[in-house]
């Protein structure tokens, strides 16, 4: 592989394995070296991402809140985060002012930035019901922004459903009533560790809006893919079992050049040895096998370039893989972590 780019990987440690110690933290392949370099190995990290309009930012979500780069990952520091003791699973760099930016954690909490992520502050608590107990704190998983709306953001929760704010998170709204609803259905009932049938439904990993379609909201879930078109009170299977054999969803993106195109990752279960990275070229209508590799883990993470549309790399747990194109698909080259690691959960390039 050329090596246009630098990548990054988060990994952790889960899914029943505590048994088997490992690497964790932050892995960097800077473009010019061309090999991983374990860059934050102090803490689990859960989420890695590279400032949109800024490639030498990269912020890091760990067990200890936010670690910020601003060398293009060679090195991390702990940023002047809050509180301890919270998990930071997701990002979102406002589209309007790249200066705020939120953090989506563990324990469901939301906390922004107004100065490029140097300081946070918490925003109120969402105050969420539980509705699937977990052997794990609940998470904000993904958040969207809506693409003319700037305060108005979803986010996906595991394992809890969907929120809602219009005011830039300061309040929010419950948008799982419908997706609950759906849970009734048989083929779409799920319990693995909770008590509950609904817990598939609720298994919210990643959530994105296309500013080709700006008011249709896409949620991956343990059950598939599910879209609103009314700001989350009812919720519309997207039947992607018709394009994929496998269905769990972890993972959606929209191109960021292009907002007809859509990617999601789609695996057997949160425990598994087989998935695919699927793209649509027609906002989510239809589907097609876009990887050609074959991963050994559940595929956790799609990560896009915010300037190249030929750059595309996955992330499967497990093993370490990562696969990446840098020419649309065309050809995939295996770019595995130094061996020892635990679970990929994001990767990020830029």
């Amino acid at each position: 592989m050329a090596g246009k780019s630098n990548v990054y990987a988060a990994v952790a440690g889960f899914v029943g394995r505590a048994d088997q110690k490992g690497a964790v933290g932050v892995f960097s392949r800077q473009a010019d070296i061309g090999q991983w370099a374990h860059v934050l190995p102090e803490h689990e990290a859960y989420a890695v991402h590279v400032h949109p309009a800024d490639p030498s930012v990269v912020f890091a979500g760990t067990a200890d809140g936010v670690y910020r780069s601003t060398d293009r990952g060679r090195t991390f520091r702990r940023t002047n985060f809050p509180d301890k003791g919270i998990q930071i699973w997701s990002f979102l760099v406002d589209a309007h002012d790249r200066n705020l930016i939120y953090a989506g954690g563990s324990p469901i909490s939301v906390y922004r930035s107004e100065n490029g992520g140097e300081t946070w502050r918490s925003l109120p608590n969402p105050e969420m019901p539980d509705r699937a107990v977990m052997p794990f704190d609940c998470r904000v998983m993904r958040m969207a922004q809506h693409p003319t709306q700037p305060a108005t953001i979803y986010a996906a929760l595991e394992v809890n459903g969907v929120m809602r704010t219009t005011d830039g998170g300061e309040s929010w709204t419950d948008c799982s009533a419908d997706l609950i609803r759906l849970a009734q259905l048989p083929h779409l009932k799920s319990k693995i560790v909770s008590d509950t049938f609904n817990e598939g439904m609720l298994d919210g990993h990643a959530i994105a809006i296309s500013p080709a379609d700006p008011d249709k909201v896409i949620v991956a879930v343990r059950m598939g893919l599910f879209e609103t078109a009314d700001a989350g009170r009812t919720w519309k299977d997207m039947e992607i079992g018709r394009f994929s054999p496998t269905t769990y969803g972890r993972d959606i993106k929209v191109s960021p050049q292009d907002g007809n195109i859509l990617y999601t990752a789609l695996s057997v279960a949160a425990a598994s040895k087989d998935g695919g990275v699927y793209r649509s070229t027609d906002k989510g209508a239809t589907w097609k096998r876009f990887d050609k590799v074959q991963v050994h883990g559940t595929i956790m993470s799609v990560a896009l370039h915010p300037a190249d549309p030929n750059q595309v790399f996955l992330g499967a747990r497990y093993d370490g893989e990562i696969f990446g194109t840098e020419d649309g698909g065309a050809t995939w080259e295996a770019l595995p972590l130094p061996s020892g690691v635990k679970d990929i959960y994001s990767v990020a390039v830029g």
